[in-house]
């Protein structure tokens, strides 16, 4: 199952302040600018195997590095800035994003500080990938790296809440997880009736109908944790945290595995009574619900909960072979030079990652 990676990192200077990437998205034609200014996406093209994958990934993002330094910048694993004013992390000059700020309303901004990790498996079974990376949403304990925002700790999972609970609250059906499903054709009914809702908040507060149209369609009007990709095509699990490439590598090796279980065994959900066409084999899915109340948790208090840890071990993961890097952060009230010098040990630790990595090979 080819499967490919994106990752979106925070640039910073030498004194660790937030700073536009600017000719670094010149390295390589697989480093993307984001909609905000001082962060870049690392992406690699779809890999036939783990090993390929680890490779690919791990040099990309030595190739930007090594560039960053050249330039007095680094690179950051953390899923938000720490602390950050928004005049820090300015929109770029997008017409989606704009739109995107009219639709949604005020909790739109949430979303600038939310550094993500994407990984995309190349469709197969399509409503069985779907299905297993659903269940699969709380496994993003496993890499949170970052519990604060605006200096003040939130939750033990910060970026999560912001996106979902907070950006996309006003938009559910645009950013938070959704139900299993039966068959494609329920997926993209769902899709369509989220496009509809969309265009129709889009409207009443405004928004030109063409100027819509032209930038939006069903599949790119949502920014759910799991969604469908017409490039490749794919499906994409977009719930993880930005995090340190070995972390990044061995959550997606892990996740790869258990959807290409899924992919070739079927899945079956555990709704309490025996399933029509359950043969025994199928990989057993817990109900959606509990799904829900799991990631629930996960937002609030991350691995240091034993019923996640006890779920994601039924689901085929160690939850502690795993060292999230938010759990190396304090606890407490950060202020903006604390928060800059943690920026600075996490680009420290990303590059000591990959030296480490690179020894071993």
């Amino acid at each position: 199952m080819n499967t490919s990676l994106e990752v979106e990192y925070w640039v910073i200077d030498d004194d660790g302040d937030l700073v536009p990437p600017e000719t670094l998205l010149d390295v390589s034609t697989q480093v993307d600018p984001e909609f905000v200014e001082p962060m870049l996406e690392i992406k690699t093209t779809p890999c036939s195997s783990t090993a390929e994958l680890r490779e690919e990934f791990r040099g990309r993002i030595r190739t930007v590095v090594d560039a960053a330094h050249e330039q007095d910048k680094r690179l950051v694993p953390l899923a938000t800035p720490l602390h950050a004013s928004p005049a820090e992390i300015p929109y770029r000059d997008k017409r989606g994003t704009d739109l995107q700020r009219r639709i949604v309303g005020p909790t739109f901004d949430d979303a600038r500080v939310c550094a993500g990790t994407h990984v995309h498996f190349e469709q197969s079974n399509v409503v069985d990938q779907l299905n297993a990376l659903t269940a699969l949403d709380p496994a993003f304990a496993l890499v949170n790296s970052s519990s604060h925002y605006r200096g003040e700790r939130l939750l033990e999972c910060a970026r999560p809440y912001l996106y979902r609970r907070s950006c996309y609250e006003p938009c559910p059906e645009q950013g938070q997880l959704r139900p299993y499903v039966d068959s494609v054709a329920e997926w993209e009914d769902r899709l369509e009736d989220a496009y509809e809702t969309f265009r129709e908040r889009a409207l009443e507060r405004g928004v030109d109908p063409d100027a819509f149209d032209d930038e939006f369609d069903p599949y790119d009007a949502v920014w759910n944790p799991v969604r469908l990709r017409t490039a490749m095509p794919t499906v994409e699990w977009r719930s993880p945290d930005a995090a340190l490439p070995s972390q990044v590598l061995r959550l997606a090796e892990a996740v790869r595995s258990i959807v290409t279980h899924a992919d070739a065994r079927g899945t079956v959900i555990d709704d309490g009574e025996s399933s029509a066409g359950d043969t025994g084999d199928e990989m057993p899915l817990p109900a959606f619900e509990t799904v829900e109340e799991v990631t629930d948790t996960v937002i609030r208090d991350g691995l240091g909960d034993a019923s996640v840890r006890r779920y994601l071990q039924e689901l085929g993961f160690s939850p502690s072979t795993y060292d999230p890097l938010a759990a190396r952060l304090p606890d407490s009230r950060l202020t903006k030079r604390r928060a800059k010098k943690l920026r600075l040990e996490a680009a420290r630790r990303l590059e000591a990652d990959l030296e480490k990595r690179r020894v071993r090979v």
